[in-house]
């Protein structure tokens, strides 16, 4: 052994609205149940998840964007009204 001490390696994720990189536990996971996008707080939701900076601005963007779509594979839009009470309700 060398004596090096290694550090605990943080899992990163990339916010789908700002495109900035951020710990996973800073972002909040998005799921698609049917047609809506879905908060998934426990990180626990089966399918394929995108992720947001729970921040009004990055959920914006993202919906301007159209990245919900294109993160989850999908054609035509998605329902966020869930999505953004969540968002509203979190923000200071």
């Amino acid at each position: 052994m060398s004596g090096r001490t290694h550090a605990r390696v943080c899992p990163e994720r990339t916010c789908v609205g700002c495109r900035e990189r951020a710990a996973k536990s800073e972002l909040l996971r998005i799921v698609m149940n049917k047609d809506e996008c879905v908060p998934d707080h426990r990180g626990t939701l089966p399918g394929r998840g995108a992720y947001v900076h729970p921040a009004l601005v990055c959920l914006d963007l993202a919906v301007r964007r159209r990245a919900f779509p294109r993160a989850f594979r999908v054609q035509g839009p998605l329902d966020t009204t869930a999505l953004r009470a969540d968002v509203e309700q979190a923000a200071p």
